[in-house]
């Protein structure tokens, strides 16, 4: 294990977020879609569902994009950044089923608030442990989203097997090409 399970999962949310922003269309255009992401990363705690919700997790989704371009240093401000802003008081909690996991926010604080103390306690665990490098675009010529490679060797490439398969049939067909 590279990580505890909750920053896996925490870095996982982090990047499902920040590609929802970077295709062809918008992720989460409504409410149902911020629903959706919300259910799927089982984002637990208060909800308004209001204008001002949606507005604030967008807004958070395009500071967090800036961590797989920055260096350590930038990144390091950034997370620090993002905890003093919502006053994060990291603590142990276990509840939905969840052994001790740490939560720095309440559960009442607004839902972009804890995406981004969640994302940066995440964060965290990262930079301390040098492997800001995980965080990875995609390697297919035809996709932009990002990544966090949590394979041991370091090997992972691809946002998923839809890519690498796409990819690798390409260069399957373009060697086939050339040997004929």
């Amino acid at each position: 294990m590279l990580f505890a399970h909750d920053t896996e999962m925490s870095l996982s949310a982090l990047a499902a977020l920040v590609n929802t922003g970077r295709g062809r269309t918008e992720g989460i255009a409504a409410m149902a879609d911020l629903d959706a992401y919300a259910t799927t990363w089982r984002w637990t705690g208060s909800r308004v569902r209001d204008d001002a919700e949606l507005v604030a997790v967008r807004a958070l989704r395009g500071r967090l994009e800036q961590l797989w371009t920055l260096d350590e240093d930038g990144a390091v401000l950034l997370v620090n950044d993002l905890l003093r802003e919502a006053n994060a008081l990291p603590q142990l909690v276990r509840h939905d089923g969840w052994d001790y996991h740490m939560h720095a926010t309440s559960p009442e604080a607004p839902l972009a608030e804890r995406m981004a103390v969640e994302a940066a306690m995440a964060m965290v665990d990262v930079i301390r442990s040098k492997e800001l490098d995980r965080l990875r675009v995609c390697a297919a010529d035809d996709c932009s989203d990002v990544m966090v490679d949590l394979s041991k060797n370091r090997s992972r490439r691809f946002c998923d097997t839809t890519c690498a398969n796409r990819t690798n049939v390409a260069a399957f067909r373009a060697r086939r090409a050339a040997r004929e």
